[in-house]
């Protein structure tokens, strides 16, 4: 008497894609509050280094881009250190490049509500 067991191979096969997922998955996993934490603490500090702002600090939080852009932005707020500009509050965006580990600055005063003339 002869048995055919032709079930195992699809249940063998049903079985490793399960434990392949199961494996993908726990290593996708966020990153840590501590590992966030850190990682803001160095694109902050990259982004002030590249601002040329007296005194640049955060406006916010930064904004973490899809990991297939590659990118953090942070808005930045300080005075222009130039003496023609009178102390004048300035502002910047920072794009920080993940891969790169590098801060790219440009202006962005526009960004702000135009002063009030009386």
């Amino acid at each position: 008497m002869a048995t055919h067991d032709h079930g195992r191979p699809i249940m063998k096969a049903l079985t490793l894609s399960l434990l392949c997922l199961t494996a993908l998955a726990s290593q996708a996993q966020a990153s840590s509050p501590d590992a966030w934490a850190a990682y803001d603490k160095t694109v902050l500090a990259s982004c002030t280094k590249a601002s040329g702002l007296k005194t640049p600090k955060p406006v916010g939080s930064p904004a973490q881009f899809d990991d297939r852009v590659g990118y953090t932005a942070v808005l930045l707020q300080g005075t222009y250190p130039q003496k023609h500009m009178k102390g004048q509050q300035g502002t910047e965006l920072c794009l920080y490049n993940k891969q790169s580990k590098t801060a790219f600055v440009t202006e962005w005063d526009s960004i702000r509500p135009p002063a009030k003339t009386q």
